[in-house]
């Protein structure tokens, strides 16, 4: 099943277990990512990017590349724009990872909860899990997660919950809209 990466322009076959780590293990065997590669990848404007790196969202590139961990920061960021406000967004990812500016405190890399992401949306498909389905297997996919401190887990299980509703919002919005489209041809 060939579907498009979650906050990306990328398709990729999520029948395979680590085929989302693999493209982007891939993408970043050069070390970085320039600002216009990172907007192919996304669909964001450059402009965008660099003004959500002003307001300290991600840190700013090193020599003008983008970490494999900031592109996924941007993913997640530009996947839950539709259902929600950038302010929510920071405030949700800084519950997790500290100050967003700084990857120094945070308590999971955002390239790994990115793959968190990808796991669980890959697990749903076309279903649409009940809250405590949810709930289990966000606990699920954390079971190799090691806690920097106690309660580390459940806050980034919190976090994914928050992530995947968001953007199960944002598909069934999209679905309404083409269902709606419809009615009108």
């Amino acid at each position: 099943m060939v579907s498009i990466l979650p906050g990306t322009a990328l398709e990729v076959d999520l029948e395979r277990k680590d085929a989302a780590d693999t493209m982007l293990s891939s993408l970043f065997l050069t070390g970085g990512l320039v600002l216009s590669q990172v907007s192919l990848l996304t669909g964001l404007e450059p402009h965008t990017i660099q003004n959500w790196v002003k307001r300290g969202f991600l840190p700013p590139p090193v020599k003008k590349k983008y970490s494999r961990r900031q592109v996924c920061r941007l993913f997640i960021i530009n996947m839950l724009r539709d259902s929600m406000q950038i302010d929510r967004i920071c405030r949700l990812l800084s519950y997790v990872n500290g100050r967003l500016d700084d990857e120094g405190d945070d308590i999971i890399d955002d390239s790994a909860l990115y793959l968190h992401i990808v796991a669980l949306t890959a697990r749903m498909g076309d279903e649409l899990p009940s809250p405590g389905q949810l709930h289990e297997w966000c606990g699920e996919v954390l079971s190799e997660y090691r806690e920097p401190y106690g309660g580390a887990r459940a806050r980034v299980a919190a976090a994914l919950e928050i992530i995947l509703t968001a953007w199960l919002a944002s598909c069934l919005r999209n679905r309404a809209d083409l269902l709606l489209a419809h009615l009108d041809a």
